[in-house]
């Protein structure tokens, strides 16, 4: 299974491969308007990708993986030296810095160092989980493989702190897009939400445009049916791809739930 760089809310680690067997034969460039961790980017490998997201900070993060991943690594080495002189202290001082700067490096350790890796944001854009006790963080010796194993797998991508509809706005026929956004059922769990009918005609014109689309969206959990009724003619296929067990599910309510989660194809 792929190795993560970045932990993010969403992450299509479990279902790469499936998904990535459904992609076309062959197409020109890669579009990935919600990165989150990337798990499809790197799946994929393909030559020419242009992935964004409205998070700034986390976009900041890609860029410092593909073209500093040295200084990335070195930053953090520096700050998880810190954490094991000086304890969980460490940990809410780096938290501070990231939410008076926004650093890049900051917000590496934060998303290795908090509990159960989620990445989270308050309404004012604060990074508030808390430090998880019982785990010192990833090694630098082996964080610095997984940044460079990445660095080299996207020195090819363009990153966009962009809404997805400007991310995608060069995408023509022959170019594919996978879109991975915040899930109708989940308001509140990812950074940021969309409005639902401004997707739907962002679907329509994708369409239009004759782009191929895969569309990662709600679908069941445990005995909840969560599947959002799209309309018909935004697709050709839809299928249900396993996804584990909630990660939410279980650290909010203790429950093991089997997630399906839905796939739409429009070719």
């Amino acid at each position: 299974m792929i190795q993560p760089v970045i932990k993010w809310s969403g992450s299509k680690r479990t279902q790469s491969e499936k998904i990535k067997s459904l992609f076309p034969e062959s197409f020109e460039t890669y579009f990935e308007p919600f990165i989150g961790g990337g798990a499809m980017l790197y799946a994929i490998n393909p030559p020419k990708s242009i992935c964004g997201d409205i998070c700034i900070p986390l976009i900041r993060l890609w860029r410092e993986i593909r073209d500093n991943p040295t200084n990335l690594a070195e930053a953090y080495r520096v700050r998880w030296n810190k954490l094991q002189q000086e304890g969980y202290v460490a940990y809410y001082e780096i938290r501070n810095s990231f939410n008076r700067d926004k650093s890049p490096y900051d917000l590496m350790f934060l998303s290795r160092t908090c509990v159960n890796g989620l990445i989270r944001f308050n309404e004012k854009g604060e990074f508030n989980n808390s430090f998880h006790h019982s785990r010192q963080g990833i090694n630098p010796d082996r964080l610095a493989k997984i940044i460079n194993d990445w660095s080299l797998r996207v020195k090819n991508t363009e990153f966009m702190a962009k809404d997805y509809m400007i991310t995608t706005e060069s995408a023509k026929s022959g170019d594919v897009v996978y879109l991975d956004p915040p899930y109708f059922h989940t308001k509140g769990r990812y950074f940021g939400t969309i409005d639902f009918d401004r997707f739907l005609g962002y679907l329509e014109d994708l369409n239009y445009r004759g782009v191929k689309y895969l569309l990662s969206f709600d679908g069941k959990r445990g005995n909840e049916n969560l599947t959002v009724k799209l309309p018909r003619e935004l697709y050709k296929r839809h299928l249900l791809i396993p996804s584990g067990n909630s990660t939410f599910k279980k650290v909010i309510d203790k429950k093991n739930e089997k997630v399906l989660e839905s796939l739409y194809l429009n070719y």
